[in-house]
């Protein structure tokens, strides 16, 4: 087997969102940057979603306008209750800061090109089909990483390594520090519709989130007339499965009527996945010549469409943390720490609301119809995103919090029977068995 040998300033495990964010911003600055991508560009990737903090992440890397030309345009959330009135639509020019007030559905195949792309044209080296398989720390700061592809095995020399792998998880599983969420756990199955009936008028765009008896639906529009259709389910459930993926899909769409009339005459038209272990994290997000970026680190629930935008964040912040690290080395002991608080604030500040997405509390106050009030802004807020510079709202946040408890107190069975059932399903997780 041919086996080249490769060296470079920044290796970048991973041509997603995370890792071709934080290769183009690197390469921009001058660095010698390497990313590795197992796929080939265009490939399929659920999460199709954005939010609006997205969108001045897209203005400095210079892709707004590619972004824009493949969305659909997101105004805000629609929150559908079989167990309340009418639909609730939350708006996203509501938040407290409404610099940016909407966000766009895309085809994750298509996003996830241009951004390569960019990286790319920043000058970035990039090597697609090309699987890491090993790799090596040595003493002080260098590693040599062992990748295979389709013309041999390499052998490359890095100064600095960036684990933006996603749900691969590289460096986690090197190190045996991977964890499953001890406070949440779910399981998801979902595929691609047309015809699906969707809303009309200029919230055709956005998200609509159904809630059934074993968790959530999420409805997608995409810009070239599919719809994304998925199930996040607690692990029980998704163990019931007797029948294949597509059609335990279809059985789990008839338990939301809501969602099964807005599917009446859509047909599916991709094949159906499931995933399970769906949360978990990793013991820590830095080394003394490593990073791990968005889902390489932790991946949460994605009931509020989190996920690309803390991974493009974190490439963000990573930037800053590889540069420190490789022009002032006596000084990156404080950058990775910096870091690493970075890397658990913004999924501590999504994960309150996401472990208490199906409870009676959660959905009464997302189902709110009364006037507007500081602490619904404060709410939409962290629904666009805006979890980093959230001072101006953190008291009305804080209230939200209060309220959420009040409620619970004043419906103890149903906060008890939900509190039961995600401790069942953590178990079920844990253990891999369902009762």
């Amino acid at each position: 087997m041919v086996v080249q040998e490769n060296t470079c300033e920044v290796l970048v495990i991973g041509g997603g969102p995370a890792g071709s964010t934080i290769a183009a911003l690197l390469a921009q600055r001058g660095h010698d940057v390497l990313m590795l991508e197992k796929s080939k560009h265009p490939r399929f990737h659920i999460g199709e979603s954005l939010l609006p903090m997205n969108m001045p992440l897209f203005d400095k890397l210079g892709v707004a306008e590619d972004i824009k030309r493949i969305g659909i345009v997101k105004l805000g959330a629609e929150f559908v209750s079989p167990w309340h009135g009418a639909p609730v639509m939350i708006d996203f020019n509501d938040a407290w800061d409404n610099t940016y007030p909407s966000a766009y559905q895309v085809r994750r195949d298509e996003f996830d090109d241009i951004l390569f792309k960019n990286a790319v044209s920043k000058g970035a080296r990039a090597i697609e089909e090309c699987k890491v398989t090993g790799i090596q720390f040595h003493p002080g700061a260098a590693a040599t990483v062992t990748a295979t592809g389709k013309d041999g095995q390499r052998h490359i020399r890095a100064r600095f390594v960036v684990d933006a792998s996603g749900r691969d998880t590289f460096l986690s599983h090197h190190f045996g520090m991977k964890h499953r969420n001890k406070k949440h756990n779910s399981a998801a199955i979902f595929g691609h519709f047309s015809g699906a009936k969707r809303l009309e008028g200029k919230v055709g765009g956005n998200i609509s989130l159904f809630w059934f008896d074993h968790g959530w639906f999420w409805f997608i529009p995409l810009s070239d007339g599919n719809t994304s259709i998925g199930a996040t389910c607690w692990p029980y459930y998704m163990k019931t499965r007797k029948t294949s993926t597509a059609q335990f899909l279809m059985d789990t769409i008839a338990l939301c009527p809501a969602l099964a009339e807005r599917l009446k005459d859509a047909t599916l038209v991709s094949p159906v996945t499931a995933t399970g272990n769906f949360s978990y994290l990793a013991e820590r997000s830095s080394g003394e010549n490593y990073i791990l970026l968005g889902d390489a680190f932790a991946f949460i629930d994605p009931v509020f469409s989190s996920g690309v935008f803390l991974a493009m964040n974190s490439a963000f912040v990573g930037a800053e943390t590889v540069e420190v690290c490789l022009n002032k080395p006596q000084e990156a002991a404080r950058a990775l720490k910096e870091f690493n608080a970075a890397m658990l604030y913004g999924p501590k500040i999504f994960s309150w609301f996401i472990y208490r997405i199906t409870t009676p509390a959660m959905r009464s106050l997302l189902m709110y119809t009364g006037p507007e009030n500081k602490t619904k802004k404060a709410l939409i807020s962290v629904l666009v995103g805006d979890v980093f510079g959230k001072k101006n709202y953190a008291f009305w946040l804080f209230m939200f919090k209060v309220m959420y408890y009040l409620l619970s107190l004043s419906d103890p069975k149903g906060s008890y029977l939900a509190w039961r059932k995600r401790k069942y399903a953590i178990r079920v997780a844990e253990t891999g068995v369902a009762g």
